[in-house]
């Protein structure tokens, strides 16, 4: 399995637009083959601040995602919503336990 998360920082005066987008690319993203789970959060303590955590089968699914049409469409879209840079992580992970 393969997990990303990104981090972004919106912009105050465009958030509720940006997180219209975000809802839209969860929504599309959750429909592909090899998504387990796409989800979108905000920082409690940071507002501004998007979290997105995505769960892929494998490096293939996650290809798949960077190269669709909704995925370009959604950078394209975001970058006037964006506060400054994104960042970008990537886990390869061997299992997934839940402990409660």
């Amino acid at each position: 399995m393969i997990v990303m998360h990104a981090e972004m920082p919106i912009a105050s005066d465009s958030r509720e637009a940006a997180l219209d987008l975000l809802e839209e690319l969860a929504e599309q993203s959750r429909a592909e083959d090899g998504v387990v789970d796409y989800c979108v959060t905000t920082d409690v303590e940071s507002p501004n601040t998007v979290r997105v955590v995505e769960e892929y089968e494998d490096a293939d699914a996650v290809d798949a995602h960077m190269s669709s049409d909704h995925f370009e469409s959604f950078q394209a879209d975001i970058a006037a919503h964006l506060a400054g840079e994104p960042e970008l992580y990537r886990f390869d992970v061997d299992s997934k336990t839940r402990v409660m």
